[in-house]
């Protein structure tokens, strides 16, 4: 038996090296994934979000509410990004998720203050994920002392000394109990879809490749949408089941409420299904082996998890990051999955999310299809 040789495990480290080098996939995400994770990590995640949309309904002009409002455009958390002229559609502005908070001004405000009534204003929080408006709600605590403290002059001054010259109530909308359940368990839906549905299918066709069984499909006169169809159809029926066993563990293990917007979320799983599964097979054609298809695959759902709003607010993360986050299908299937269970949104509502998911999966096949023509010459 020959003793140890030093020689003999450097020669073998730089065989291996020089395999690394070879394999520029696996390479390029040994460097590239830690990158990836620091400016993530360091710059888009972020658990105390601010600067988020609001919006508001003044229903009277006066100097006090010209005041509140200049205090919220001030606040660090608040951006006032849009100022409704009913509260039908101040509804429709926070249902939708076009803001964050939705501010009302009553038309008897500044007769109030002046009475000495301590009038309220209605401050309405997109409660789904609890996390994203915490620090908000929070800050508004210092809203009645300081709004109107340059305002309070002369015969008013007694009114901001004794008491707080008005009140702020919050309302939480859709999640008043803050249960972060009620914001992951519907999230966990896009992120269980695509760690199944895209791996899975990346790796069953890089693993006919791998067998030689490619090639004697190849040799049939199959049409490459015939091919993409019957590889995929089967893993559309394991995607609905998940969808189905989801759903139902839920409503009973979780207590989720179930809002409605049915029709909007069955064309939600449908399209995020097929594009789940148009990616998986895109993957597999450049994939040359089921090692490379899964890290390719991994490469597409870390950001999934992250910058999609599944773990972190999405309103928090930088402008950057969201528009990243936005190219993401997963990001828009969130907000139908969630607006549809618990705010109850229909078609009207969620038709933008739908057409970006129309959108990524007509591209999507678009380019597997193109790829799969490639490989056929």
């Amino acid at each position: 038996m020959k003793g140890f040789d030093l020689s003999r495990v450097v020669a073998v480290m730089i065989k291996e090296f020089k395999q690394l080098t070879r394999d520029r996939l696996t390479y390029a995400l040994m460097l590239g994934l830690p990158v990836i994770q620091l400016l993530l990590f360091g710059y888009a995640i972020n658990t105390e979000p601010r600067h988020l949309p609001t919006a508001v309904l003044v229903q009277e002009d006066s100097v006090f509410a010209r005041s509140i409002v200049s205090a919220l455009h001030h606040s660090a958390y608040f951006d006032l990004s849009a100022q409704a002229r009913s509260p039908a559609e101040l509804d429709e502005m926070i249902r939708q998720g076009r803001v964050q908070f939705a501010v009302t001004i009553p038309g008897d405000f500044t007769r109030r203050v002046a009475r000495g009534d301590q009038p309220e204003i209605l401050v309405e929080a997109d409660a789904t994920d609890p996390s994203a408006t915490g620090g908000a709600v929070a800050a508004l605590a210092a809203l009645p002392v300081q709004a109107l403290a340059h305002d309070l002059k002369g015969a008013l001054l007694p009114r901001g000394q004794a008491a707080p010259p008005f009140e702020v109530v919050v309302h939480a909308r859709y999640n008043p109990e803050a249960i972060t359940a009620y914001n992951i368990v519907p999230g966990l839906l896009g992120v269980i879809l695509s760690l199944t549905l895209v791996m899975m299918t990346a790796l069953s066709v890089t693993r006919e490749t791998e067998r030689g069984t490619m090639e004697s499909l190849l040799a049939t006169p199959v049409e490459p949408l015939e091919v993409m169809g019957g590889k995929l159809a089967p893993y559309v029926v394991i995607g609905l089941i998940q969808t189905v066993l989801i759903l139902i563990l839920s409503r009973f293990l979780f207590g989720v409420p179930m809002q409605g917007g049915w029709v909007g979320l069955s064309i939600g799983v449908a399209l995020f299904i097929v594009g789940s599964l148009a990616l998986g097979f895109l993957i597999s054609t450049a994939a040359r082996s089921q090692l490379q298809a899964m890290q390719m695959s991994v490469f597409y759902i870390f950001p999934s998890i992250l910058l999609s709003g599944f773990m972190f607010p999405f309103k928090g993360m930088p402008v950057w990051a969201q528009v990243l986050g936005e190219a993401i299908p997963v990001t828009h299937f969130l907000r139908v999955v969630r607006g549809a269970l618990l705010k109850g949104q229909g078609l009207g509502d969620m038709w933008r999310e739908l057409l970006a998911l129309l959108a990524f999966v007509c591209v999507v096949t678009a380019l597997a299809m193109a790829r799969y023509r490639r490989t056929l010459d």
